[in-house]
């Protein structure tokens, strides 16, 4: 499917706004490391691949417009997974543990290189999530069964490292410097569709390629929008917001 004139637009305006993050995020992170800062993440690391992702339909457009079939087709795949586990999980730390354990490394993953087979449009929070600390504690299951000396330890960590917030390893500058990025997203969605939609990163993309569905986003129909999603089984009231 080819964008139309306005989500070209839109995705155009995401894309500006991806290059000034990057420009602002290399500005931080080359002061930082200056200083004797680090970054510990590093090409060919995975282990925030698995994390859900929470994207708007802007940004979903953009990645699905440099998509082949092959990957539109395993982020279809992946959307009915991630469906699946949001009808059934009880919470959203079930929902956020099946995710990483059970459903896995996003599709969009080549696992042999550790590299985004869609790097140059990937999502937001693909692009701010960075660690403070040893890349070890972004690793599924490492912080779950950490023991009382171990949680201390990186509790002690946490709190002295000047990059975080002082309750996670992830370097809170850089993700706060990425909300320009969804108050574009916000401001073209409702510029071009008269509303907003968000949600699971899989299922949004997926939603991309239906034309029925996409015609109601841009009609800025909502309930028609969600009659059409619920009809091909990409509906579920805690991971899409359409409104």
């Amino acid at each position: 499917m080819t964008s139309s004139p306005p989500d070209q637009r839109l995705t155009r305006a995401v894309a500006r706004a991806y290059e000034r993050y990057a420009e602002q995020a290399g500005a931080w992170t080359r002061r930082f490391t200056a200083q004797g800062g680090t970054v510990h993440c590093r090409s060919g690391c995975v282990h925030c691949c698995d994390f859900p992702v929470r994207v708007s339909l802007a940004e979903a457009l953009l990645t699905a417009s440099q998509l082949n079939g092959t990957q539109l087709d395993a982020m279809r795949a992946r959307a009915a997974q991630v469906i699946r586990n949001a009808r059934t999980a009880g919470s959203w730390d079930e929902y956020f543990q099946r995710h990483r354990r059970e459903i896995g490394y996003c599709p969009l993953l080549d696992q042999t290189t550790g590299a985004c087979t869609a790097y140059d449009v990937r999502p937001t929070r693909c692009r701010d999530t960075f660690s403070a600390l040893s890349a070890h504690y972004c690793r599924v299951g490492t912080l779950e069964h950490l023991n009382r000396q171990e949680r201390a330890e990186y509790t002690r960590e946490v709190r002295a490292n000047p990059a975080t917030d002082g309750l996670s390893h992830y370097i809170a500058p850089l993700e706060d410097m990425s909300e320009p990025v969804w108050t574009t997203a916000t401001r073209e969605m409702r510029q071009a569709w008269g509303m907003e939609v968000w949600g699971d990163f899989w299922v949004l993309t997926t939603l991309t390629q239906d034309g029925p569905f996409m015609d109601a986003v841009r009609a800025g129909q909502a309930a028609r929008a969600t009659k059409r999603a619920r009809t091909l089984g990409l509906w579920n009231a805690e991971i899409v917001e359409i409104g």
